[in-house]
């Protein structure tokens, strides 16, 4: 062999080995600039659309007309301040909430302050008192309200004028946090929701008393009714009796007997398709490995048109709005996919014709995104666990460099299928991303989320081992070439899996992570009950047992490269994390190879030349120690 060909096998065989794909390198600026929309919602009348934009550190709201995208109106509330629930009024106007939220990663305050507007921008008003009221329904018979409910202590259902602000009250519920559930003649009938202690409650309205139906501990069963059918007596309920993922039933009040429509063995419905008048449950949306749909009421003339709409777009999942018209004629839906970002239409059931409406990232081109598959585990003590796997495009899938990528939360959240920025700018540089839906994640049942209450530290981060360990057997990950990276509780998951496993991880990635247990108690979780209830029931118990499960405390072990990420404004994990974790890394004679300190952000980075230098320092970072940059074997 010519000394040319060597060199060129050696070249190929260094390529392999670092598991670079051959596709373009998309400019990380790509990934995570604003998207051109979160929301659009359509007026009853199908002429104009209210549209959420993100724009760095607020969401706009504009009104556009459908025929030709032209500006109606236009929201901006400054900086910090985001929309949520843009409700239709009416044809003529909007109502919507707008709340505070000041990282990426961050959640949106419970409550928000409220306005109504018309379209056009006049006749704003602010709604007294707004920042308690949750909207839960329009009443079409009388198109200047809504129904709003307010939980304080106890919860209140009020009829809202939205010309003018002012309310009725309809009645009040022995529920702390509840919602109430009105019949087609708009009687209330029940109420449900938690208690600051995180258990669950139902009520039944009967005559001017109520009853409960239903009382349970946190994770330990639910009864959530969802709406009426058509004779007032029937009521779909979303229940679970001993934290199974929960079913679809139907129920009949007077005698209570009830009938199984829908249900699956591993996850919990993640979403439900409505006929136009909201008397009959057609289909059940389920996030088990692929989204999918579960048609109840496959007879059903507007059932017949959804299931063509979803064959309509194959390979990618589709997701309902409401209908709007009196007759349901209008239809917006979304389709996306695990390399397309989110695209909307409106459906014209008269025409039988759909209208593009936007792209929230038309830059993105799906040919060169990566695949993402579900996958299963079984882990050591027997518990099936499920999750995604995304494999660099032009990789062979064999012994790929991988970044194990723990979502935060860690208790309600879960990962899906769909479009995620941070992992396909991963795969689009060689690597291959996991995300297991650990024991703890939402989604899968109580029993499931409640199996990683106080196990933070052990059997939540064996989860995240156990997988790993069944990708290097399957010859799809090369196991001298793992990192791990998350953000929040993933933060914590990627250095307590680092401490538990120093031998598995080559590197490891804390973005706003908690590594200090006892510093969750300085959060602003700890500013209200249900906040205290919650790390009560979810953190290790004792102060020791904290001390333990706390990766800072843990250093000793620690044998991978570290990069820690965090903003100095972070209330929800305080930058205090990160300092005890520095302060006992020096104590053992080590130290953060990499430390990114933003003084302006918060929990998650927004500044979009923030979070581009940011990821160029990661990918840097995970170049130098299982990517391309780290030294190949020679060549034979």
């Amino acid at each position: 062999m010519s000394m040319f060909a060597r060199l060129m096998v050696a070249f190929v065989a260094a390529m392999l080995w670092a598991g670079i794909a051959t596709a373009r390198e998309v400019p990380v600026e790509d990934f995570f600039k604003d998207a051109e929309f979160t929301s659009i919602t359509v007026s009853p009348d199908g002429q104009h659309m209210a549209v959420t934009v993100p724009q760095e550190d607020r969401t706009v709201l504009a009104v556009l007309r459908v025929s030709d995208r032209g500006v109606v109106g236009k929201w901006d509330y400054g900086a910090d301040r985001h929309f949520r629930d843009v409700i239709w009024a009416n044809d003529e106007r909007l109502i919507f909430v707008v709340t505070f939220k000041t990282g990426k990663f961050d959640f949106e305050t419970a409550k928000g302050d409220m306005y109504a507007s018309n379209i056009d921008g006049t006749r704003r008003i602010d709604i007294p008192n707004g920042m308690f009221y949750d909207i839960i329904d329009t009443t079409p018979d009388d198109p200047r309200t809504v129904l709003v409910q307010r939980s304080v202590e106890t919860a209140f259902l009020f009829k809202l004028n939205v010309y003018n602000g002012n309310v009725t009250p309809v009645v009040q519920a022995p529920v702390e946090m509840g919602s109430f559930l009105i019949d087609h003649e708009d009687r209330v009938r029940f109420v449900f929701g938690a208690n600051a202690d995180g258990g669950h409650v139902a009520f039944r309205r009967d005559g001017e008393r109520w009853t409960q139906v239903h009382s349970s501990g946190r994770n330990t069963g639910s009864f959530v009714p969802l709406g009426f059918a058509a004779d007032n007596r029937h009521v779909y309920v979303s229940r679970s009796r001993d934290g199974e993922p929960a079913g679809i039933y139907l129920v009949d009040t007077d005698d209570w007997s009830e009938e199984l429509l829908s249900r699956n063995e591993r996850v919990s419905p993640g979403g439900l398709l409505w006929s136009h008048d909201e008397t009959t449950l057609l289909a059940v949306r389920y996030h088990d490995g692929l989204p999918s749909w579960d048609f109840v009421a496959p007879e059903h003339p507007e059932a017949k048109i959804y299931a063509g709409l979803i064959q309509a777009f194959p390979g990618k999942a589709v997701w309902f709005a409401e209908s709007s018209g009196s007759d349901g004629r209008y239809i917006t839906l979304r389709t996306y996919s695990d390399t397309q970002p989110s695209e909307a239409f409106l459906f014209d059931r008269d025409t039988g014709r759909a209208t593009y409406l936007a792209s929230a990232m038309d830059w993105i081109k799906p040919e060169e995104m990566s695949p993402m598959r579900p996958v299963s585990v079984t882990t050591r003590d027997g518990l099936e666990i499920h999750g995604y796997l995304t494999i660099p495009k032009d990789s062979d899938g064999r012994n790929l460099p991988l970044i194990v990528n723990p979502h935060g939360g860690p208790h309600g959240p879960r990962d899906y299928w769909g479009f995620n920025p941070e992992v396909q700018l991963f795969a689009n540089r060689g690597y291959a991303v996991l995300q297991m839906n650990y024991r703890g994640s939402g989604g899968y049942g109580s029993t499931f989320e409640g199996a990683g209450y106080r196990k933070w530290g052990t059997a939540m981060q064996d989860d995240l081992t156990d997988s790993v360990a069944q990708l290097v057997r399957e010859g799809i990950v090369d196991g001298s070439r793992v990192c791990i990276y998350g953000a929040s509780y993933g933060g914590y998951a990627a250095l307590m899996s680092a401490v538990r496993e120093p031998d598995l991880y080559r590197c490891s990635v804390g973005y706003v992570g908690v590594y200090d247990l006892e510093a969750q108690y300085h959060s602003d979780i700890n500013d209200h009950e249900f906040g205290r209830n919650y790390l009560r029931d979810v953190l290790p118990p004792t102060d020791g047992e904290r001390r333990a499960h706390s990766p800072a405390y843990g250093v000793a072990n620690l044998r991978a490269a570290v990069m820690l990420v965090h903003g100095r404004k972070d209330q929800r994990v305080p930058i205090r994390n990160m300092f005890v974790l520095i302060d006992q890394m020096k104590k053992v004679g080590k130290e953060p190879e990499e430390v990114i300190v933003e003084d302006k952000e918060a929990h998650g980075f927004r500044d979009l030349e923030n979070q581009v230098s940011l990821y160029n320092r990661m990918l840097a970072f995970f170049d130098r120690h299982i990517g391309r940059g780290r030294t190949p074997p020679a060549a034979d």
